[in-house]
């Protein structure tokens, strides 16, 4: 498979030995692993754990914490490649979720999914920075579209394998203890980011140290501060109450939260690469305009599909709606272009991008508990309608980035 993938992957769109095969096995088996915990874990945590809409908030603050810690987390590995890094962030994570595996209260769950996600931010940055770096000039978008496409593949897997294991588990072998099940769930990633590990350890992975700055902020790249800010929101608001909303409102079970991740994943498969193209094709700055004007009419499906349909059409359309939310997400990747575009070199991108990824988790831990107390105090559609307008300001914010086409043409002439 790992030939396949060289043979596939390299010889159009990646640099000659620059490990793209490698990578992206370790990816679609990491996304896996991503896929099974992101399916899983928002009934685990109202099921086993019973957590109301409010307590939601705050796990996803803690949760949410090490993203914003991320430049300081990466300031202390200023000299380590980005491969290594990457390794780092899987073997915190299996950390995580083997910890996890031990009866726990909220508290003690709650630090838990924090070290998980420790590992998981830490992988963020950098592998968009490798995607990016192992691409030939002009074919960054469609190596981003492949990222994309490649976790989208392991989060249809592992969505399936959530799916299946719930489902086998309580209809055929009539298994009563919930958390039975979700402890399979829990082993089961634990061995595929240990295969994933494995898989990253390749020879053609650079080994020279990264010069990044330990910790770096820059005027340039005050727009795509900004940027972050919204996304930082936005993201917030979909990771933690669209589920929700599915789980405690309509009663969706675990199966079927597995399945709909599967859904929009193996959508995202397709959309992935697409949406990479129409950024190269179009630019990322309308890519960046438009998917926000979809995500402002999303954001009211969630909040008030209970009031125009009836309960038999309400949640048909709310899957509809978290998959075209599912879709749009992908459209991240334009922002990264955005970095590529004014940093000066490698080093200045990743250190950018774990710069931004700190920024939007600024508003992420704040959005996130009081996402809960709205949505406990005021109704779930007074908080979507909130997200529906920080899409409308998304889409303004993001007409004041200049056209990089209009540029070059300016420069030719």
């Amino acid at each position: 498979m790992l030939h396949y993938l060289k043979q596939r992957f390299s010889s159009r769109n990646f640099k000659e030995q620059s490990g793209a095969g490698a990578f992206f096995l370790s990816i679609v088996i990491w996304g896996i692993g991503v896929g099974c915990f992101a399916a899983s874990i928002n009934n685990f945590l109202a099921e086993v754990l019973s957590a109301n809409e409010f307590q939601r908030g705050w796990i996803e603050f803690f949760r949410e914490l090490p993203g914003f810690m991320l430049v300081f987390i990466l300031a202390f590995l200023s000299r380590a490649t980005e491969w290594s890094i990457m390794r780092l962030g899987i073997l915190v994570s299996m950390a995580g979720i083997a910890f996890l595996l031990f009866p726990s209260d909220i508290r003690i769950a709650t630090v838990i999914i924090m070290i998980w996600s420790t590992g998981e931010h830490v992988v963020m940055p950098v592998r968009s920075s490798i995607a990016m770096h192992m691409a030939k000039r002009g074919r960054e978008g469609h190596s981003l579209g492949f990222l994309a496409s490649a976790m989208n593949l392991g989060t249809v897997a592992g969505s399936v394998i959530v799916a299946a294991i719930f489902w086998t588990g309580t209809g055929l072998f009539g298994v009563e203890d919930r958390r039975l099940l979700y402890d399979v769930v829990f082993v089961l990633i634990f061995v595929l980011l240990a295969a994933s590990l494995i898989c990253s350890t390749t020879k053609n992975a650079p080994r020279f140290a990264s010069k990044r700055p330990r910790l770096y902020f820059n005027r340039r790249f005050g727009k795509f501060y900004g940027l972050e800010l919204f996304y930082g929101a936005r993201k917030q608001i979909f990771l933690t109450f669209a589920p929700y909303v599915l789980i405690m409102e309509y009663g969706v079970s675990t199966g079927e939260i597995a399945m709909l991740y599967g859904v929009c994943a193996a959508v995202n498969i397709f959309a992935g690469p697409l949406i990479g193209k129409i950024a190269d094709k179009f630019g990322y700055r309308n890519v960046m305009i438009y998917d926000t004007v979809i995500l402002f009419f999303v954001c009211l499906g969630y909040g008030y599909a209970g009031d125009i349909f009836p309960p038999y059409l309400a949640v048909p359309f709310l899957y509809l709606n978290f998959l075209c939310d599912s879709t749009i997400s992908t459209t991240s990747m334009a922002t990264g272009m955005y970095a590529k575009d004014v940093a000066a070199n490698r080093d200045e991108l990743t250190a950018s991008l774990s710069s931004g990824i700190s920024i939007n988790h600024m508003v992420s831990i704040c959005v996130a508990p009081l996402g809960g107390w709205v949505w406990m105090n005021y109704g779930v559609a007074f908080l979507f309608t909130f997200a529906a307008l920080m899409a409308a300001a998304n889409s303004l914010f993001a007409l004041t980035i200049p056209d990089p086409r209009r540029s070059k043409r300016a420069a030719q002439k």
